[in-house]
C-alpha cells in the first residue's frame, strides 16, 4: 500500500486523505465505538479498518490530537471526548446475569488454563485439547442450594488485546479466586466495542434455563463464549444493559 503525505488527496477529490480518515474516526468516536477515555485500536488495525496506510492513520491521529480529541501516551491513543467515563460502575459486570437476586447468596469464581468444553473450542476455532482461559462462576443460597452457574471461555484475541485479562493466565490454577467483574470495562479500555448475543433455552424436564452468550468486538472477532445455567423456578431471569448516550 502506498504511503500518503499531507499533499495526497482522496480519490473523490475531497481534500487530503488523512483529513477524511480523521473525520470518519471522529464520527465513530461520537457514535460510541470507542468510549470516552477508551484506548483506540492499534494503528495497524485502524489502517485495516479504513483501508489506508499506517502513515495516513498517523496523520489523522495527529490532526485529532491538535484539536484535543485524542491523547497519546505510552499505552497508546485514547479518546478524550466528553461523556461517561469508562470506569463508571453503571457498565455491565461480568458475567452478565450471573448474580442472583437473593441477598443471602454466596458466589465463588475461579479461572483455569485448560481445554474448554468442545462446543466452546469449536466456536473459538481451537484445536481439540488446546488450552484456553476458562472462568467458572457458582452462586448458592445460604443452605447450599445452587442458584446459578456459569462457564466462560475467553478467546486468544481477548487475551492478546486485554492486558488485565492476560495476567490471569499465569495464575489460572483452577483453585484461586478470580475477580473478573470489571472485565467488560477492561475490554472497553483496550479499545474494543462489545456486542452481546444471548440465546436462552429451557432445559427439558427441569425448572432451569441455559443462556449461551457470545461477545464479539467491532471487527466481529469472538472475545468470549459463556454458558449460564439458572434455576428459573427460584427467581426471575433479569438482564440489565446500560449504554452511554451519543455525544
Amino acid at each position: 500500500m502506498a504511503r500518503t503525505t499531507p499533499h495526497d488527496h482522496s480519490p473523490t477529490g475531497g481534500g487530503p486523505l488523512y483529513r477524511r480518515i480523521a473525520t470518519q474516526l471522529l464520527t465513530e468516536l461520537h457514535d460510541g465505538t470507542v468510549p470516552p477515555g477508551g484506548r483506540l485500536p492499534a494503528e495497524r488495525r485502524l489502517a485495516e479498518h479504513f483501508g489506508v496506510s499506517r502513515e495516513t492513520v498517523r496523520q489523522a491521529l495527529e490532526l485529532l490530537r491538535r484539536d484535543g480529541l485524542v491523547a497519546t501516551d505510552r499505552r497508546g491513543s485514547h479518546a478524550t471526548l466528553p461523556g461517561l467515563p469508562v470506569e463508571s460502575p453503571a457498565f455491565l459486570t461480568f458475567p452478565v446475569g450471573a448474580r442472583a437476586a437473593d441477598p443471602g447468596a454466596a458466589a465463588r469464581a475461579t479461572v483455569a488454563w485448560e481445554p474448554p468444553p468442545p462446543e466452546h473450542a469449536e466456536a473459538l476455532g481451537l484445536a481439540p485439547d488446546r488450552p484456553a482461559l476458562v472462568h467458572r462462576y457458582r452462586s448458592t443460597t445460604a443452605d447450599g442450594h445452587v442458584l446459578r452457574t456459569a462457564l466462560t471461555t475467553f478467546s486468544t484475541v481477548a487475551l492478546a488485546e486485554v492486558e488485565e485479562l492476560a495476567r490471569y493466565r499465569d495464575r489460572a490454577d483452577g483453585a484461586a479466586r478470580a475477580q473478573l467483574r470489571r472485565v467488560y470495562d477492561w475490554m472497553r479500555r483496550a479499545g474494543l466495542t462489545l456486542h452481546h448475543r444471548d440465546c436462552i433455552t429451557p432445559l427439558a424436564g427441569t425448572p432451569s434455563v441455559r443462556v449461551t452468550r457470545r461477545v464479539h468486538d467491532q471487527y466481529d472477532r469472538l472475545l468470549e463464549i459463556t454458558d449460564l445455567f439458572v434455576n428459573a423456578q427460584q427467581e426471575a431471569l433479569v438482564y440489565e444493559f446500560t449504554l452511554p448516550a451519543a455525544s
